[in-house]
């Protein structure tokens, strides 16, 4: 009997052994496990580095020195790509880059291609416009040099165009590139000689949107009269179509080798594309809610009575701007206005981006500041500009200088993610081309006239809910996605 109660007692002595290792094998290993995974609270935060810098942007910030990148974990970085609010798998196409569908850049002269044959006279260009507009405008000439046998002497920019930018060619782009790259193209020449300063020349201002017959059988022959003739405008004077293929591959090495941004401007605006970078990858929004927009276009909604009336009166007292009386819901309603900063973070959120998404605002400043900011800041926080990346000793050369500021827009716009213009103007066609030709970097052209009208009904309640209007907007812009990229 005895003996059988010690054997008893043996097997629950090892039973109890068996339970107490087994319990604190499960111990280690639900340790280990609460270690190693992360929680979903983990994954979907951003990296506490991140955070802090979110909060410092109610106050601008210049930086003296190039930012290092904020340390993000591959996790945290998994998490940003979800790009949209709602976190789904559609939403990670927001920031996929189109397909190149096999299209590659074509600007390599063909076989039958020439050097320039002997100039006939010299050709002076007096561009107009914008710094995009004057780019067009410049490769136009270049291939109307070709063209009419010319040697082009290094054209003239805008100095009287709204913005009053007193920039010479060599302040904004590279010159010595410039002459250098298409000498095998034209002749090209800094100043005219002086021993044709009291040549026989003519002024000329070249048809709109002219083929090759016009220049041949029109403005070629002026050479049996004139030593000189200057081009009273560049914009639009060349047709975009049925030109010879090596005239468009001139145009187009003009555009995106021969005509390189100043050393220095480069130098800048590949900085600030640095420093936006650190915070991951970014939207470069072209917000052309300026002035000078506003008040050439006649769009006023969303501004106060004040506001409108000085626009209207910029319009007016404008000589170049042919059209005064302008209905400013009907321009709205036709989709011919830019998007507003409210708009536009709408437009953003509809699409699924996170409100966690560096945006870089190319633009100069925003009519009515802080005001009409407001909404797209409160929607997207981590809104940066020249001023908050650069520090104003930085930016101090290109202080007062429209083109120069605009050309370091231009910079960290063709090299951002992806690029929203909120009107489609002279710098949206241009960065999106540009981008194109460097490997189909994604754009995004909102549909406005289709936007404006969802956005009214939704702000007046007939669509009731967000995420029926998020709906509609992806709907409305899936075939643009298709299109434009």
């Amino acid at each position: 009997m005895q003996k059988w109660k010690r054997r008893t007692v043996a097997v629950v002595r090892r039973l109890l052994t068996c339970a107490i290792v087994v319990i604190g094998l499960l111990a280690l290993v639900f340790v280990h496990i609460r270690v190693e995974l992360p929680s979903t609270e983990e994954i979907t935060k951003l990296p506490t580095t991140h955070e802090i810098e979110h909060q410092n942007l109610q106050t601008e910030e210049n930086w003296e020195k190039e930012l290092a990148p904020p340390h993000l974990s591959k996790t945290s970085q998994s998490a940003r790509k979800l790009d949209g609010a709602s976190g789904t798998s559609n939403s990670n196409k927001l920031w996929k880059p189109p397909p190149n569908r096999d299209y590659t850049p074509c600007v390599a002269p063909s076989p039958y291609y020439t050097p320039p044959p002997e100039s006939r006279g010299y050709l002076l260009v007096h561009t107009n416009g914008g710094l995009n507009q004057m780019r067009a405008g410049i490769c136009d000439m270049v291939a109307v040099a070709r063209i009419i046998n010319a040697t082009l002497v290094i054209p003239e920019l805008d100095k009287h165009s709204f913005w009053q930018d007193s920039s010479n060619f060599s302040d904004v782009f590279d010159e010595d590139h410039f002459i250098d790259s298409l000498k095998n193209d034209v002749k090209i020449i800094k100043k005219l000689p002086k021993e044709l300063a009291h040549a026989n020349r003519t002024v000329k201002q070249f048809r709109s949107w002219s083929g090759l017959q016009y220049y041949e059988e029109e403005i070629a022959p002026m050479w049996d009269q004139y030593q000189v003739i200057r081009a009273a405008k560049s914009d639009s004077r060349l047709a975009n179509n049925n030109l010879p293929p090596d005239i468009q591959k001139l145009r187009c090495r003009a555009c995106y080798e021969a005509l390189r941004f100043a050393p220095e401007i480069e130098a800048t605006g590949k900085l600030l594309r640095d420093r936006m970078r650190a915070y991951g990858p970014y939207i470069a929004l072209h917000l052309r809610f300026e002035k000078d927009m506003l008040s050439f276009s006649g769009c006023t909604h969303d501004l106060s009575p004040e506001e409108a009336e000085e626009l209207k009166s910029i319009r007016e007292n404008t000589s170049w701007w042919k059209v005064k009386e302008i209905d400013p819901v009907e321009q709205r309603a036709k989709g011919f206005c830019p998007l507003t900063p409210k708009e536009v973070g709408i437009f953003l959120s509809a699409l699924g981006f996170q409100s966690t998404t560096p945006i870089y605002i190319a633009a100069g400043e925003i009519y009515g500041g802080d005001l009409h900011m407001a909404d797209l800041h409160s929607r997207f926080p981590l809104l940066m500009n020249k001023e908050k990346l650069a520090s104003a000793e930085e930016l101090e050369p290109f202080a007062n200088h429209a083109s120069q500021m605009a050309a370091l827009d231009y910079i960290v716009s063709i090299q951002s993610d992806v690029f929203i213009p909120s009107y489609f103007g002279n710098m949206a066609r241009a960065v999106e081309g540009h981008r194109r030709f460097l490997g189909h970097k994604k754009t995004i052209s909102p549909d406005r006239k289709a936007f404006v009208r969802l956005f009214d009904k939704y702000e007046a309640g007939t669509i009731k809910d967000f995420k029926t209007l998020a709906n509609r907007v992806i709907e409305i812009h899936r075939r643009r996605y298709v299109k434009s990229l």
